[in-house]
């Protein structure tokens, strides 16, 4: 069933997906058993229960238990994925990275209808930002007046991170709800005005400058549906060669 659904969904790029598409396909599993149990008891009530085979109505009703087991298996099972999968992914997802890893930080601010980036530059320091700064050309506004955001760096739905580095997304809305998703990543959470909520993964496959899209699963206005960005995920030195070059850039 993994196999067959995994032709369906988007490669996985995450150290965490694999898991994540593990419990989709035991969810699949469970449906489909439930499906042809009860697709087969259907017919069976059906035909066994016809006007013509019961002329007289029958007020006691069936005396099996069938059904009530059936019902208890069907919550262990649930039980089962919830506390033997779903929660110990989740908790996977949500625990922040060590310091020993030395994860990357990035914000992302979401916006109608744009994501902004925002990398803190080599003294791993974001600059101040003030609301009252945000303008065109300075989208996350950053404060010049900040030497911490001097060598900031900022795109707009342009995200790059490096391969088998664990990445700490702190994720924002500059106005209405988004929601931050990116498929081949197995990420998809909600910006929520006046919260900063981190996102943990480990990305473990490149594409080749090819962007991966990054989405908004969100109705958030009628510019939805062009809030679109792309993640780029580079090989090893990559990302510090695209750095260099935001640098040399920003001058």
């Amino acid at each position: 069933m993994l196999g067959l659904l995994q032709r369906w969904l988007p490669p996985n790029a995450s150290a965490h997906g694999q898991a994540l598409d593990e419990m989709t396909a035991l969810v699949h599993w469970l449906m489909a058993i439930l499906f042809v149990v009860w697709g087969v008891f259907f017919v069976v009530a059906l035909i066994k229960f016809r006007a013509k085979a019961n002329p007289k109505a029958d007020y006691a009703g069936v005396k099996s238990h069938f059904s009530t087991w059936g019902e208890v298996g069907v919550a262990i099972f649930e039980v089962v994925l919830l506390v033997g999968f779903a929660i110990p992914a989740w908790a996977r997802w949500v625990t922040p990275h060590p310091e020993e890893e030395a994860p990357l930080v990035v914000r992302v601010i979401g916006e109608q209808f744009a994501w902004n980036v925002h990398y803190a530059g080599d003294d791993g320091v974001f600059g101040r930002t003030v609301p009252e700064l945000v303008d065109p050309t300075n989208p996350v506004g950053l404060d010049p007046e900040d030497p911490a955001g001097a060598d900031d760096i900022t795109t707009i739905n342009q995200l790059h991170l490096p391969v088998n580095r664990p990445v700490t997304v702190r994720l924002s809305t500059k106005d209405v709800i988004h929601s931050f998703s990116l498929p081949v990543m197995r990420v998809k959470q909600d910006a929520i005005p006046g919260q900063e909520i981190p996102v943990h993964f480990t990305p473990i496959a490149t594409n080749d400058g090819e962007g991966w899209e990054i989405a908004c699963a969100q109705l958030c206005g009628l510019g939805h549906y062009r809030m679109r960005g792309y993640l780029t995920v580079h090989p090893e030195g990559g990302f510090e060669a695209w750095l260099a070059q935001q640098k040399a850039k920003k001058g």
